[in-house]
């Protein structure tokens, strides 16, 4: 299913910053950056949990926040993008 993150880290907050960059790094390792607080992630429900509960531990629920939207797996018809970077659809193989 495709989850759509996004998330606010106050970097003016003591460890903001580091906050921030282990956040990002870990929707690095479930998703795609589509802007610079925004992810988008292929993921099953298994992931989702897990990946979930690693972000909520990272951030200070008191400071930040983060978004978890659920599309699901027919997203290809709920989803536009115009303009900027190349559309690139994560569910297509990788080839390397």
């Amino acid at each position: 299913m495709l989850v759509l993150i996004t998330y606010d880290v106050a970097v003016t907050s003591s460890g903001g910053a580091k906050r921030l960059r282990r956040v990002a790094k870990e929707c690095k390792n479930y998703g795609l950056r589509v802007q610079y607080s925004v992810f988008e992630c292929n993921v099953d429900a298994a992931q989702l949990e897990l990946f979930k509960n690693k972000l909520i531990n990272i951030i200070d629920q008191e400071q930040d926040s983060i978004r978890f939207y659920i599309l699901g797996n027919n997203y290809k018809t709920k989803v536009e993008h115009y303009g900027g970077k190349k559309v690139i659809d994560i569910s297509d193989p990788l080839i390397l």
